[in-house]
């Protein structure tokens, strides 16, 4: 079939030509804006989810949500080489263009920028925007050296100077999994005080499943700020809809034995079934219809894809020790599985296979009285829940964060006879 016109769309945060399965957490944002708007209490939203299942794509139709409605958008993405004080001043500061257009802004909109000089200026940002040029600091609100009071006071201008024009101020982050937990603490200060204040600012923030847990632990009264949602792979219904839509869109049936084989194999997770939707009308012979047949050759390569890029690129993050633990935990059959990989380790002694070598390679190289072997499964845990690639559901259980990423693993031990290692750490 053409594939100039195959309407599939693999890729990170890429929309899907058919958003479905969705409607509850858009509608719930929308609700949530306008009663913001009104100046009525409601609560920021989080949501948590494994990767794949489109937390970044709900993350653009809220902004899209605001828009509609004229509210100022900032989107933020949380990674390793944000700096969170420069990024919340250039939150203000593209706050406040939005907000303030023109040269000559209204009074309440040119003591916030005065508020922002002196947060800029407390703070040694050097870059401090053209918007706050020729206007004198403005004392006492954020320039106390206080993180978390000063994000606060720069929160509250900005959400007053919303409240006079009418509209309010969407925050979405991305990642916020990666937010240290000071910057996390200090953000949801400033956000508890404009909803104290009942100012239109509100944070749609999207993360890992570890996200509740860490922002319970940054400030207890975390549940009170946020409405948790929790994000799943797709309903079967809504699975169909989004293989079948964007296909009927281009003149394409799928057959049904073709929609069931594809949900068998993506466990109706948005993101794969975009990749073998993609490869399914790529491999499909006939110009108006996609088979069973079809993805019977769709499948090899799909999964190939996924292998290459998606699953590889996370396990080449991973020390050997690391991936000995993670193979370890897809052996132990259905997840989630029990933290104690230690007792775990017990079963491989003497075993001659990879997985037994690899666990005594382990237990050569850790100085017996430096560490057992519990302190070295615990950090291994720690460091792979710290690195993103699992997470605990629950108290004594750990899971991936990564859909299917244990069958990527079974895969990877027949390609190889083991796992492809990293080099392991000094």
């Amino acid at each position: 079939m053409d594939p100039v016109r195959n309407p599939y769309s693999p890729g990170a945060g890429t929309p899907p030509p058919a958003l479905v399965g969705r409607d509850v957490e858009l509608e719930a944002c929308n609700v949530a804006i306008q009663r913001f708007g009104l100046g009525r209490p409601e609560r920021s939203m989080l949501l948590t989810g494994l990767r794949g299942v489109g937390k970044t794509v709900l993350l653009r139709e809220f902004g899209r949500l605001a828009d509609g409605h004229r509210w100022a958008h900032h989107a933020i993405e949380i990674t390793e080489e944000l700096k969170f004080v420069e990024e919340m001043s250039a939150l203000a500061h593209g706050v406040l263009r939005a907000l303030s257009p023109g040269r000559r802004a209204a009074d309440r909109a040119r003591r916030a920028l005065g508020v922002l000089k002196s947060f800029q200026l407390k703070w040694r940002l050097l870059d401090g925007g053209d918007l706050v040029i020729g206007l004198d600091p403005v004392p006492g609100p954020a320039d106390s050296g206080l993180l978390d009071r000063d994000l606060a006071g720069l929160f509250l201008e900005i959400g007053a100077v919303a409240r006079e024009r009418g509209v309010g101020i969407l925050v979405t982050i991305d990642e916020v999994q990666n937010l240290p937990r000071e910057h996390l603490g200090a953000l949801m200060v400033a956000l508890h005080r404009v909803s104290q204040e009942q100012l239109p600012v509100m944070v749609a923030a999207a993360g890992l499943p570890t996200v509740p847990r860490l922002a319970g632990e940054a400030k207890t009264y975390a549940e009170r700020l946020f409405r948790f949602r929790t994000i799943n792979s797709l309903a079967d219904a809504d699975a169909r809809a989004a293989l079948a839509t964007p296909a009927d869109a281009e003149g394409v049936r799928w057959r049904e034995g073709a929609l069931d084989r594809v949900l068998a194999e993506t466990r109706g997770y948005p993101y794969f079934i975009q990749e073998f939707g993609k490869h399914a009308w790529d491999v499909a012979d006939r110009p108006d219809e996609i088979t069973a047949d079809d993805v019977d050759v769709a499948v090899p390569r799909a999964t190939a894809e996924l292998d290459a890029g998606f699953f590889r690129v996370r396990l080449d993050r991973t020390s050997r020790d690391e991936q000995t633990y993670l193979a370890i935990m897809a052996s132990l059959g259905e997840a989630p599985y029990h933290v104690q990989v230690a007792h775990a380790i017990e079963t491989w002694s003497g075993d001659d296979s990879w997985i037994g070598k690899a666990v005594a390679d382990i237990r050569g190289r850790q100085p017996p009285a430096r560490s057992t072997e519990q302190d070295v499964t615990e950090r291994l845990r720690d460091s792979l829940i710290a690195k993103g690639l699992c997470y605990p559901p629950r108290e004594g259980r750990i899971d991936f964060t990564v859909p299917l990423f244990g069958e990527f693993l079974h895969r990877q031990q027949g390609r190889t006879g083991g796992m492809e290692s990293a080099p392991p750490p000094a």
